[in-house]
């Protein structure tokens, strides 16, 4: 069980209804690592590794296990469903990971692919995973085809969903949504339920979009009645432009590659193939109808069947 660690001002308990912004100072740790919540030290530029927290979704075969990688703002819980439908369909085990940062993963300043690597690479070693297929959203996707580039040994197959080892260049919103984040408070000892509609009110305004708003709220968690964003607002955006770009690559990863975009998005575009085919000359590249980039939320049905035609071919 995560623990939430919390700072307190001055006359919280005073008995006045209270007002916290959730934003900026509000940490977890990762139950699994049992690490003291220490977030700023003179390892600040360190990329070594965290323990992430995981869920494992257990198959009655003994096949190369899948990992899903989840994008920005999101968690492990964003694949449960997926994964157990693809228990069911391959017998596989399959485990969803929460990336630093993020979900009930340790906090760190630092958020670049290099970390988020050696993250994953550290899981991997600890859970005695020798080889397995990654399957990675967005950001993700970024760490997975890192992952694949520097250390092929580790990747049987990637599925890198939405997401191109080109630079970001699709217009986002993300900065926006970080400043509306850390400008919503919610009152103290109020039900979950309120103090999530309340704070979706406060994020209307910058946030326009319904599903966007939802997804966001998925971070917002409550413990002994205070409120607070689990995903570190701070690393996301002193690193926004790490998480945006890619690291440089003259190694190739010859496995099979799927590139799997949704047809409404722009995050996988016709310029993009070039360094597609120079970095993963095996990738083949499809695109799901009327799938926005939440491929997974939008078409989970195709998405499955995309992801076992893979295994399969």
């Amino acid at each position: 069980m995560s623990v939430l660690c919390r700072m307190f001002t001055k006359g919280l308990f005073c008995g006045q209804p209270q007002w916290l912004s959730v934003g900026g100072s509000q940490y977890f740790c990762s139950g699994a690592s049992r690490l003291d919540c220490v977030r700023r030290d003179s390892a600040a530029n360190s990329t070594s590794p965290v323990s992430l927290t995981y869920d494992v979704f257990d198959g009655k075969g003994d096949s190369t296990p899948l990992v899903f990688l989840h994008g920005l703002f999101g968690s492990k819980s964003n694949f449960h469903s997926i994964a157990k439908s693809l228990v069911q369909r391959t017998g596989r085990k399959v485990l969803t990971v929460d990336a630093r940062n993020h979900g009930k993963s340790m906090h760190t300043p630092v958020l670049t692919y290099e970390a988020m690597t050696n993250d994953l690479t550290h899981l991997l070693g600890q859970l005695r995973i020798g080889k397995c297929i990654l399957i990675g959203h967005s950001m993700g996707g970024k760490v997975a085809m890192a992952t694949a580039l520097s250390q092929p040994s580790l990747v049987e197959r990637l599925v890198v969903v939405d997401i191109s080892p080109a630079p970001t260049s699709v217009r986002t919103n993300f900065r926006a949504y970080i400043e509306a984040m850390k400008e919503v408070k919610i009152a103290t000892d109020i039900p979950r339920s309120t103090a999530r509609r309340l704070a979706e009110d406060q994020l209307r305004k910058q946030v326009k979009e319904h599903s966007v708003r939802q997804f966001l709220l998925t971070n917002l968690v409550e413990q002994n009645g205070h409120y607070a964003w689990r995903v570190n607002l701070e690393a996301i955006s002193n690193h926004m432009d790490d998480i945006m770009g890619f690291p440089e690559f003259n190694t190739t990863y010859e496995g099979p590659t799927l590139f799997l975009g949704g047809s409404s998005s722009a995050y996988i575009s016709s310029e993009d193939y070039p360094e597609i085919q120079r970095l993963f000359p095996c990738a083949d590249i499809q695109y799901i109808p009327d799938a926005s980039h939440w491929i997974h939320a939008d078409k989970p049905l195709d998405f499955i069947s995309s992801i076992i035609r893979f295994l399969q071919s």
